[in-house]
């Protein structure tokens, strides 16, 4: 009797495991889905960059991020959602300046909003897993990253070509974040 009620305990922890444990290929999947929708809504806000050339910037993303295969697959995640959140903000300021449909930039946040719900989902499973990286200090680099666009945008006040050069840099964290977005192997 012990033996058995031993048995269907274990049978149910590892079902219970299993069920908590991150599907990678499905969010990897979605993510890219999501992240190619938000970069195909950013390339129809592009309007003539050639008349704002002197307001280029170089904001110098970290290193890190440029180089994705150095990440375990619970740290791209947290970098992941540190990157969207940061982007979902840039795009919530005063973009009225920038001349841009809306409705486009609406369907924007909708799409960050959707990719940052799945990853909060995953790294809630991580974290009752045992297995959540705390501490990145590649999320404190991009925190400096992002308020430095944060200051450019407000320096600028947020005119049409600052907008421009901060929506030419965004364009570029997709292209690291479906890199990063790679990294989630099962």
């Amino acid at each position: 009797m012990t033996n058995r009620c031993t048995l269907q305990l274990t049978v149910l922890l590892c079902l219970t495991g299993a069920a908590l444990s991150v599907n990678y290929g499905k969010l990897r999947f979605q993510q890219r889905s999501s992240n190619s929708a938000c970069q195909d809504l950013l390339w129809q806000l592009i309007t003539s960059p050639q008349h704002c050339l002197d307001d280029r910037m170089d904001f110098q993303i970290p290193k890190q991020v440029e180089q994705p295969q150095q990440f375990q697959k619970e740290e791209a995640m947290v970098v992941i959602y540190e990157m969207l959140q940061q982007i979902h903000g840039i795009f919530r300021r005063n973009v009225s300046n920038a001349g841009w449909n809306e409705t486009i930039v609406e369907n924007l946040l909708e799409e960050l909003d959707e990719q940052m719900d799945r990853l909060e989902t995953a790294l809630e499973e991580i974290k009752q897993e045992g297995k959540f990286p705390w501490e990145s200090r590649t999320v404190l680099r991009l925190k400096t990253y992002y308020l430095g666009i944060f200051q450019y945008l407000k320096a600028k006040f947020y005119s049409r070509c600052a907008w421009t050069a901060v929506q030419v840099e965004i364009l570029r964290n997709f292209f690291f974040l479906n890199g990063l977005i790679g990294e989630l192997q099962d």
